[in-house]
């Protein structure tokens, strides 16, 4: 298969403690960084920014952080709609009748 036309594949914060923590053990047991990635199928530089962005954390962990950026999205959201409505307010306020 050409490596212009794999597909590539996004993986879950779950899926990637999960083989963080599997890499460590195989580390340990002697392999080395490119061994590792090549057995997962990713890139030495995913390796590294997964360590970076998840490496002291547990599944539930990621699945509570996912939760709470979704949560947060949605509240920017309400702000940002609640902001609009001010501006209006005060626009239609600010007209002489």
């Amino acid at each position: 298969m050409n490596p212009m036309t794999k597909r590539r594949r996004r993986h879950t914060p779950e899926q990637i403690i999960r083989k963080l923590a599997e890499g460590h053990k195989l580390m340990a047991g002697g392999m080395t960084i490119e061994e590792v990635c090549r057995q997962f199928g990713i890139a030495e530089s995913s390796w590294h920014r997964w360590l970076a962005q998840y490496g002291g954390m547990k599944a539930d962990d990621a699945k509570r952080l996912k939760e709470l950026e979704t949560q947060n999205v949605r509240l920017k959201r309400i702000v940002a709609d609640q902001a609009l409505d001010i501006d209006m307010l005060k626009h239609l306020n600010d007209q002489k009748w």
